[in-house]
């Protein structure tokens, strides 16, 4: 696998005469964790479409795992990247083993005639464990809770034993508890995986992991900042990106927000 993950090369996106993302240059080595902040609108979620091979830049290159987007199968490429999206349908009353033993596939159901092997039965068991879903495992996807489901698809994710794990808003509609156990999964996945690469996609800082290391900040489709996210997601840069004034804090390496009231009185 080689050290440089991403390259994201004065990437433009237009739809319907629209500029979405405008001039989006950005480089994710291994073992960084990178954090796609911005509103409503701002382009993150395009971004990480183009990450996953999922959609093509109008102009300039993304180049993923050493691929290029258009010069390679994009099937092949997302089959050997962790893509997480909170929204995925399992339709089938399938068990969590079962939902993540699709992650050898790529499909959302189970292939018929098809099962894994010894060592893919293996992996399933571990990721189940790693992701704290054990006493779950043969639960159906039905009965799951929000926070399961969210679990049970980054150990889906994880099955081709990916260099690029993707995560979009993957606290979405999560209680605070439930919060708090994905992303203490996710470091702990992190700290076990350290050449692994992710990028995620939030709205809240207050839900990024600890083990974030990196930050792009995006607004009306352009970055406004990037780099080191200590440097990065400070009050005066958030604020300018979500247009409001805000005061940060980090704290045991989690992030809180306020609204900074100097700043509103001035």
């Amino acid at each position: 696998m080689p050290d440089r993950i991403l390259t994201v090369s004065d990437v433009s996106f237009v739809r319907q005469g629209r500029a979405i993302l405008s001039a989006i240059s950005l480089e994710v080595d291994r073992g960084q964790h990178w954090a796609l902040i911005g509103a409503n609108g701002a382009g993150k979620s395009t971004l990480l479409s183009l990450l996953g091979a999922v959609q093509h830049p109008t102009t300039g290159s993304v180049d993923v795992l050493g691929n290029r987007l258009g010069r390679v199968d994009l099937r092949e490429l997302r089959s050997i990247i962790g893509h997480v999206n909170p929204r995925h349908e399992v339709r089938s009353p399938l068990t969590v083993r079962e939902v993540v033993a699709t992650g050898v596939t790529g499909t959302q159901e189970l292939m018929m005639r098809w099962a894994p092997s010894e060592a893919e039965s293996a992996r399933i068991d571990e990721l189940i464990e790693l992701m704290g879903m054990t006493d779950r495992r043969e639960a159906r996807w039905q009965t799951l809770s929000q926070g399961e489901r969210g679990r049970a698809l980054i150990a889906r994710a994880l099955m081709p034993d990916p260099g690029l794990l993707l995560l979009d808003e993957p606290t979405t509609g999560l209680d605070i508890a439930a919060r708090e156990h994905l992303l203490d999964r996710v470091d702990e996945l992190r700290a076990r995986h350290p050449d692994l690469a992710s990028v995620l996609v939030t709205h809240h800082l207050e839900e990024l992991p600890a083990s974030t290391t990196h930050a792009m900040l995006l607004r009306d489709g352009r970055v406004l900042a990037q780099g080191d996210a200590d440097a990065v997601l400070t009050g005066p840069l958030v604020s300018d990106a979500l247009d409001y004034p805000l005061s940060i804090l980090r704290v045991e390496g989690r992030w809180s927000v306020r609204t900074d009231k100097a700043a509103t009185l001035r």
